[in-house]
């Protein structure tokens, strides 16, 4: 009889270790950028702690490097359900509405203590455009300032004519556009490939992606200009998100508020040190100054215009709010 028990003990145990794994929300994550970048890493974090909090009822799978979706597919994905949960640049839709791109407005939020009030203004809009499209939002973290790469000394918008940049968002090409250059849509997992082969010769971005790609190999100058500092975003199809208990649903949210802290908190950490090896690889690192920083201010300017003429009411509310506390 104590045999018999003690095999249907361990039979049910077995059931009831195996209902629980078919229970378990198993969840892909795409995300765009490299396993190496920190947006990446910290995603990875999160998934594991969501993995742990939740005790294993809600398992993650994070896919870096457009291995699963590439970039630009990512959001349409996680919209359509053939994926719960991505990541992506969240200035990369301001097609479909102009407040997506309000970080990327040139020189309004230029430091990191700048780039959280305009977020702490910017996320409650992001977070009821994203309802309307079926998607929860969960956490945002900054890249490092934004700066210009080249293949030569630049020392006007002269020096730009003509050349081949890459763009990745609205603002991006837009400036390729007033600096005279020729913009080119590249993802950041082709951006390698695309300054090899001249496809692309320049680009603006942060000193991470500068030092992920290895972009020393094909270019030689960077220039500091601290334009903006673009966010990527952790979002989550609706439907997934309510097939979720309400326990679980609090347990994420708090993880998601921890993993923009962390995220934050190492981006800035990082930001310098991007740039000290870049120089370190024989990249020129310099601030942009003289007659190119007063080109690029002018640029600014007009984006900045050409953004709050066509946001209308609601970005105009974000921006102002955001200059009011400043």
């Amino acid at each position: 009889m104590n045999k018999l028990l003690k095999i249907l003990s361990v039979i049910a145990f077995s059931l009831f270790s195996i209902v629980n794994v078919n229970a378990a929300e198993k969840w892909d994550m795409p995300m765009a950028y490299s396993a190496t970048n920190f947006h990446s890493q910290n995603g990875v974090m999160f998934a594991d702690a969501v993995r742990i909090a939740t005790g294993g009822e809600v398992d993650i799978t994070v896919h870096p490097g457009g291995s699963l979706f590439k970039g630009n597919d990512i959001k349409k994905a996680v919209q359509t359900g053939q994926a719960p949960i991505g990541e992506r640049l969240l200035s990369a839709h301001q097609n479909e509405s102009l407040l997506f791109g309000a970080d990327s407005i040139p020189f309004l939020a230029t430091s990191y203590e700048a780039s959280d009030k305009l977020w702490k203004h910017l996320e409650p809009a992001i977070r009821k455009e994203l309802d309307s499209q079926g998607l929860e939002l969960l956490y945002a973290v900054p890249w490092p300032a934004q700066g210009l790469y080249f293949k030569k000394e630049v020392s006007s918008i002269a020096d730009t004519k003509g050349v081949k940049f890459r763009s990745y968002n609205n603002a991006t090409a837009r400036i390729a556009e007033l600096m005279g250059m020729l913009p080119v849509q590249v993802e950041a997992a082709e951006l390698s490939q695309a300054l090899a082969t001249g496809v692309a010769e320049s680009f603006v971005s942060s000193g991470s992606t500068g030092y992920d790609r290895k972009v020393w190999e094909h270019l030689t100058h960077f220039y500091e200009v601290n334009a903006w500092l673009p966010r990527n975003y952790v979002f989550v199809n609706k439907k997934a998100w309510k097939k979720l208990s309400k326990k679980n649903q609090d347990i994420i949210r708090g993880v998601a508020k921890m993993a923009e802290a962390a995220g934050t908190a190492r981006s800035e950490q990082l930001s310098g040190w991007y740039l000290t090896q870049l120089a370190a690889n024989g990249m020129k690192v310099q601030v942009a100054e003289g007659q190119l920083r007063t080109d690029l201010e002018k640029i600014g300017k007009t984006m900045a215009d050409e953004w709050i003429a066509n946001a209308g009411p609601e970005g105009k509310k974000v921006v102002d709010a955001f200059k009011a506390e400043k």
